[in-house]
């Protein structure tokens, strides 16, 4: 396995969030101060878009099997969709005064296809690629800070201080609706759909299996848990909350009481991400480094790079050849993968 360095550029602030277009031939970049750039796979700038005035937050591309679509959520209420090939903003959804924080397309292959769900303050919204928006679903107590789609794409869980809902998609109501004592600080579903998992403001990560009413806890983490990613295959869960990268065996009866592979780093992990049909996990810490493992190997490392500041985001193409990274000082650097 060979891994170099692709190509460079720098944003204006903070990277905030990345994304890849369905093809790997476009990267999203958000920064803080509001713009988004895109740019194609060689690293040329395509577009310099507007984004949202007051800070963008989110961007995701549309799937695979959609009408080329750019989505991107920001401070200002606003969820706005852009052309990839043109730069051109194609329609907006103002839907209130709370920030747009987080932003997911629906699945491909899912009924009613095209929709984008959007956490605005204590409302999940439903936005069209037109920019119509639906608020079908109940509002939350407290603000939404997490989405997280079903990989099916029949429901979408969402967290708040003090629990998650996962909500059909189809017909708007709760399938499940689980209590929970802190505020939940991100969620994912393991691609098998068998996994929600919860990282939390109290030092843990939550387990549920929807389909069996079974739940589990693992606490004992140095930080509050915002980085959660699952392997390919769904067996692997790495997580952040610590100096190491902890990797749990989620087969059989999951990894509740079982030993987690430990990926050591001398800062706090700030972002972990799988690719999306290998083994190779990305993990990124305060210490500046990137790290790329193969957790399952005797020796699991297999490069690391050094940021001049920690990194912010990271994203692996859909094609798993390329891995991008935002920093906190706004770089991107983008990494190629010979597999």
């Amino acid at each position: 396995m060979n891994v170099a360095k692709a190509w460079a550029s720098q944003l204006d602030d903070y990277v905030i969030d990345l994304a890849w277009s369905p093809d790997s031939g476009l990267l999203a970049a958000a920064s803080v101060a509001g713009g988004v750039t895109l740019f194609g796979a060689d690293g040329a700038l395509r577009h310099s878009l507007p984004g949202h005035a007051d800070g963008a937050n989110a961007v995701a591309f549309a799937p695979a099997g959609s009408a080329p679509s750019l989505a991107s959520g920001g401070q200002d209420g606003a969820v706005r969709f852009w052309d990839p090939a043109t730069g051109a903003q194609t329609a907006e959804a103002v839907l209130g005064h709370a920030w747009i924080e987080n932003l997911a397309w629906r699945p491909a292959g899912a009924g009613s296809p095209g929709a984008v769900a959007a956490a605005s303050g204590r409302d999940l919204v439903l936005v069209s690629p037109e920019g119509s928006s639906k608020r079908p679903f109940k509002t939350a107590p407290k603000t939404l800070s997490a989405l997280a789609w079903h990989p099916g794409g029949g429901a979408i869980a969402a967290g708040w201080f003090g629990g998650v809902c996962v909500w059909d998609s189809d017909d708007f109501h709760a399938q499940r609706e689980y209590g929970y004592s802190s505020a939940i600080e991100a969620l994912v579903w393991s691609p098998d759909n068998r996994w929600l998992v919860a990282g939390a403001q109290d030092n843990a990560v939550h387990l549920w299996i929807p389909e069996e009413d079974l739940e589990f806890h693992m606490s004992g983490y140095e930080t509050k848990v915002r980085e959660l990613s699952f392997s390919s295959d769904s067996r692997w869960l790495a997580t952040g909350g610590a100096r190491d990268a902890c990797v749990w065996d989620c087969s059989g009866a999951g990894p509740e009481g079982r030993e987690p592979v430990a990926l050591p780093h001398t800062g706090r992990v700030c972002a972990t991400a799988y690719q999306r049909s290998h083994d190779l996990l990305a993990t990124a810490a305060q210490d500046k480094e990137i790290c790329l493992w193969l957790p399952t190997q005797r020796n699991p490392m297999v490069a690391a790079v050094k940021l001049n500041a920690p990194a912010s985001a990271l994203a692996w193409s859909p094609d798993d050849r390329l891995l991008a990274i935002g920093s906190q000082s706004g770089g991107v650097l983008v990494l190629k993968v010979d597999l």
